[in-house]
Order: C-alpha cells, then structure tokens, then sequence
C-alpha cells in the first residue's frame, strides 16, 4: 500500500495522499481507499488532474455508476457534458457560459444549497458520490458534510425507539418545491421520470455496520404519520444532525477529488458569487438495492 490517510478528526473526513487517480489503482490501494472511506465517510485527495474518462474510470473500481438524474429532469436543452455518468455542479450552461438568473437548470441548481443525499430520490439510491473541482470561485461555494452516524448515536433512547422501522418518502420534486421551483417548469415526462420512494430512516451502513440516520431535503413525509407530523419530526431530526459537532466545510481547490458516503453522511453547497465560474463534475454510485432491502 502507498497511500497515507491523514484524519481530519478521529472518525469523520480524512485526507488521502501519495497517490495518482488518474492511473488504474492496484488492488491495495483501492481497498484502502474503500475501507478509508467506510471509517471516515468523506475523503479528500488534493492535486489531481483528471480528464471526464478518467474520472468515471477511477470511480467505477468502486461500483456500478448511475447515469446523472440531471438528463431526466433536463430533457430538450443542449448538456455541457457529454457523458451522461456525469452530473455537472457548475453555473454553466451547455455552451459553457455562466447561466442567466432566472434559468431553469439554475434555479433548480440551487437546491444543492439544502442539506442532502445524492440519489435518496430514486428506488436504487445513491452509495458513493465522487465530485472533481476544474474550476473554484475565489470566494465562497465551500461543500458542508454532516456525519449521520455520529448524530445517531447522540440521539436519547427514546428517540431511537421512536424511529424504528419509520419509512420516510423521497421526491426529488420535494425538495425543489421548498425553494418554490415551479412544477410547471417540467414536462410531465419529466415528472413521471423521478417517481416518490420510499426509504428507511435508520440503516445499518454495510461498511462500517454502524447504525445511522438516513436523511435529506428529497424526504417529503412519514408514511403512516399525518404529513405535517412527518414533516416536522424530519425537521427536528435534520436539525439535529447538522449541528456543528457533526458537521465538517471543505473548501475547494482546483484538483481536488473528494468522495462522499451517500448512505451514512449528509451535504449542502455554501453561497459564492454566481457570476464567476464554478465547475465541478460529480460520478455517483448505486447501492446495492433500496434501502428496504436492506439491514436496518
């Protein structure tokens, strides 16, 4: 093994070094990296360069990648990128121009400023996130991560009993509507792509097997709780878990790769001044089925 794991704190975010992503990882360094990313949940390397091929190509040694869910709710204008395992985190319109105010992609870009999980929307969702920076503001657009394992095990007892077994329903339209996103914006093609879902509030992550709080702005309510029951006992949990003793800001610099655990771990984008570039690109992994199908 090459690789040197410098923790950030004892078991949340760590940096990883003394290693070239763009070139096919050994074995070893690979399960590093991967049992790295089990105990800290979110890891940084710094200075890579990557191409988009390179990129997609490192990220599938970690598993099966979904296409980006951007190509279903954007259908009919002209993408930036063109491989669609990408999902492009930047101001950027499809001629690489930084996008007008009141642009329906950027509007609906502004969502990743709510605290969230990526894929939780859909039946299979999200396990691993890997987002690339090409490009960062001088100011601002940090990423904050929430550590939901560390917020489950702060919870009191009676809480824990209280959400045994609770389903909450994802809806990528959920959280675009809490920024008043008009549904009118979509085609009901659009609409009907990215059906609501339901998943567990609790799990058991399958690296680490600690127990955690499966959370984001896509959970709309609680199935078998009056919705606004539901909704406000979400809000007390999201709270919670984004406290600061659970909460991490990295702050971006070109070249840096930072992986994120989807299933054990919550993150929101920071303000930054739009009229300057931001580009980002970001590979997202599938878990290995929904979360009802797994250990709780």
């Amino acid at each position: 093994m090459s690789i040197t794991v410098a923790p950030i704190t004892p078991s949340f975010v760590a940096e990883i070094s003394g290693i070239d992503l763009a070139q096919l990882l050994k074995p070893g360094d690979r399960d590093a990296i991967e049992a790295a990313i089990n105990h800290y949940a979110v890891v940084v390397f710094r200075g890579q360069k990557l191409t988009d091929a390179q990129q997609i190509d490192f990220s599938a040694q970690f598993g099966p990648i979904h296409s980006s869910a951007q190509r279903a709710r954007h259908t009919g204008i002209k993408h930036r990128l063109e491989r669609t395992e990408l999902a492009d985190i930047s101001n950027l319109d499809g001629d690489g121009k930084v996008l007008d105010a009141n642009a329906r992609r950027r509007l609906d870009w502004l969502a990743n400023r709510l605290w969230h999980t990526d894929a939780s929307f859909r039946a299979i969702p999200g396990a691993l996130s890997l987002l690339y920076a090409h490009v960062i503001p001088d100011q601002g657009g940090d990423t904050e991560f929430a550590d939901l394992r560390a917020a489950y095990d702060a919870l009191p007892d009676s809480t824990r009993k209280q959400l045994e077994g609770l389903i909450a329903i994802h809806s990528i339209w959920h959280s675009r509507g809490q920024l008043d996103v008009d549904r009118s914006r979509y085609t009901e093609q659009e609409l009907a792509s990215l059906p609501p879902v339901p998943q567990r509030i609790v799990r058991t992550h399958p690296g680490s097997h600690r127990k955690t709080l499966y959370l984001a702005a896509h959970a709309s309510h609680i199935e078998g709780m009056p919705v606004p029951d539901g909704r406000l006992l979400l809000m007390d949990l999201m709270e919670h878990a984004t406290r600061p003793p659970f909460v991490h800001a990295h702050k971006w610099r070109e070249g840096d790769l930072v992986i994120w655990d989807n299933r054990c771990t919550m993150h929101r984008a920071r303000p930054f001044d739009t009229t300057k570039v931001r580009d980002l690109r970001r590979v997202t992994t599938r878990d290995v089925a929904s979360t009802l199908e797994q250990a709780a």
